[in-house]
């Protein structure tokens, strides 16, 4: 949930094909007569995004590698973390979710209607979230001690921690200056068919990162070497992180520049912004405001009782297991949604806004169900992959930041593991909603979703020992996203007549987990069996990690193959002509 990914939280989080490049091009995604030509399309769009995405999230979780290494995984990291988390949950609330859920609707209109195909409505937009956010960051950068103190009130009471994060806080902030810029101009892009970019760009900043992280330890040597704690690490070190922290935005944002200009857009700053469209646009995105406030304020909570959690634990000699833990798992947990899901939906999501604009709810129920499918076949076996594996690949991925500290984030990882599936479908079924311009019902929703979550991490905290805390808050993330679906799904069938492909989208699922269960049971029972085969705790657990991988992946390809389950055989039949291409 790092500051420097805005795609991590994409409500998303966004959460996020090419077009033609004149401004007065038709609007993207236009309906294909046939669907062959719309299931080939969608699969361009698709995997021009899912690449993106992929080298962007390897790179990103290459990046969390580096920063434990430099920093550990506990009380330091967690100063970090928390630092990093503020300017994302910031630019969120303040106009993040309206511009991913709400303005791309608004473009692709302005496309269609507007003379100058939506030139003129774009650049007020983009004036529009520079002068807001601008705005919003220079009072974020002077208020950062005390929103500090908000996100974590256990940092106020050591103050070394709490120096160290407001230090690392002022440079973050401004961040989120650039996440905005990001963001915008990659829904004008979205809006004119050129998905790419927006999925590229986070790879310069992560390279960015993973430099300055790198030269840290390179200079001051890793946390689990040198012991750098919140007392012990130089006002050089932090300056030498949080610049390279901002500078990995600024570029990222940056680089959309080109891809504007190679598709025919200009920018041009326009104040003109009363009586041109955005009202409408700014009233819909009222209940966004309130989804990410509701939402923000649920991991505002995390936040809090996962630092006091993180801190009482390692007094007691179990680091990682604090909102670092929570932060670094969720983000691996997060990566088919991203990689998988989010591409096909951000493809998706424009022909399902013309189609509820046409009120065409065959259309929308349709290209749903596809999304959800779509997306089920690479989704479930991931949820099931990580509660089968999640320690040895943890413990293989982190082994830099110590063998105790790697296994606690590994336990925290397969809390999280199975809510995957909820999060994902959640995810699809409310673009069913932002298509139809209905904020409202999401931001109900997410009240559900956010009450749930919080009131099982305040039980997981007070209930659970102290080094269990955070791996009970987050399998409470799984459950509250299981609540909104059923609640989210009853919504949309009545919205869309009652109907919404329901039996066969189960049947899917079903057939997906039943392929799954006694295929992690069984590699579950070789990954307990082969850890700690050797003393070097790395070699034992590629070992672990490998014959569990093989022994899943093969045994749900055969048990998918006997439940007859007709999406993973044509994702199996696409990826084999792909390969032989």
């Amino acid at each position: 949930m790092g500051g420097g990914d805005p795609a991590t939280l994409q409500i998303r989080r966004v959460d996020l094909a090419s077009g033609a490049p004149q401004a007065e091009a038709a609007p993207v995604a236009a309906p294909a007569k046939k669907s062959g030509g719309k299931a080939a399309g969608l699969l361009k769009s698709s995997a021009v995004m899912a690449a993106g995405t992929l080298v962007s999230r390897l790179t990103g979780f290459l990046r969390t590698l580096v920063m434990g290494a430099a920093l550990g995984v506990g009380t330091l990291n967690d100063s970090y973390q928390v630092a990093n988390t503020l300017p994302t949950m910031i630019y969120v609330l303040v106009g993040g979710g309206a511009l991913n859920s709400v303005f791309i609707p608004q473009l692709v209109r302005s496309m269609k209607e507007d003379d100058d195909g939506g030139v003129a409505y774009a650049n007020r937009l983009m004036t529009l979230v520079i002068t807001l956010l601008g705005s919003v960051t220079a009072i974020c950068v002077v208020a950062a001690p005390w929103l500090i103190r908000l996100m974590s009130p256990s940092m106020a009471s050591h103050p070394d921690q709490l120096a160290v994060a407001v230090t690392f806080a002022r440079w973050c902030l401004p961040t989120m200056f650039f996440m905005g810029l990001h963001v915008v101009m990659g829904q004008i892009l979205n809006a004119r068919g050129r998905f790419g970019a927006m999925m590229w760009t986070p790879v310069l900043n992560n390279i960015l990162i993973i430099v300055a992280f790198g030269s840290f330890v390179w200079v001051f040597g890793s946390a689990g070497h040198s012991g750098i704690s919140a007392a012990s690490i130089s006002p050089e070190g932090v300056r030498l992180l949080g610049i390279g922290t901002l500078l990995g935005l600024a570029v990222q944002s940056l680089a959309m520049m080109p891809y504007l200009r190679d598709s025919g857009f200009r920018i041009r700053l326009r104040f003109d912004w009363r009586g041109q469209g955005l009202g409408k646009a700014l009233g819909l995105a009222k209940w966004t405001f309130l989804f990410v406030l509701v939402n923000q304020a649920g991991m505002v909570v995390v936040t809090r009782l996962a630092t006091a959690a993180g801190a009482a634990a390692e007094k007691t000699g179990h680091p990682g297991t604090g909102i670092t833990a929570y932060n670094y798992a969720l983000l691996l947990w997060q990566m088919p949604q991203a990689i998988i899901t989010v591409s096909i939906m951000t493809a998706i999501l424009p022909r399902i806004s013309r189609a509820a604009h046409e009120e065409d709810f065959a259309g929308v129920r349709d290209d749903l169900s596809q999304g959800l499918r779509s997306s089920a076949v690479f989704i479930v076996p991931c949820a099931f992959a990580f509660l089968a594996l999640g320690v040895p690949l943890i413990q293989l991925l982190y082994a830099g930041a110590g063998e105790e500290g790697a296994r606690n984030i590994g336990f925290v990882l397969m809390a999280f593991a199975l809510g995957l599936v909820p999060y994902s479908v959640q995810y699809v079924v409310l673009r069913g909603f932002y298509a139809f311009e209905d904020t409202r019902t999401p931001f109900y929703n997410t009240v559900i979703v956010a009450a749930v979550n919080a009131a099982g991490s305040v039980a997981s905290y007070l209930l659970l020992p102290a080094r269990w805390a955070v791996a009970g808050m987050a399998l409470s993330y799984g459950l509250a996203y299981a609540t909104g679906v059923r609640v989210a799904w009853t919504r949309l069938r009545k919205r869309l007549g009652g109907e919404l492909d329901g039996r066969r989208v189960t049947r899917t699922y079903l057939r997906l987990i039943a392929a799954c269960v006694p295929a992690t049971a069984a590699a579950g029972f070789l990954v307990r069996w082969l850890s700690g085969i050797t003393t070097n705790a790395v070699l034992s657990s590629a070992i672990a990690l490998t014959a569990g991988g093989v022994v899943l992946l093969v045994l749900f390809a055969v048990f998918a193959r006997l439940f007859r389950v007709e999406e993973v055989n044509a994702a199996l039949g696409m990826l084999k002509g792909r390969l032989g291409r």
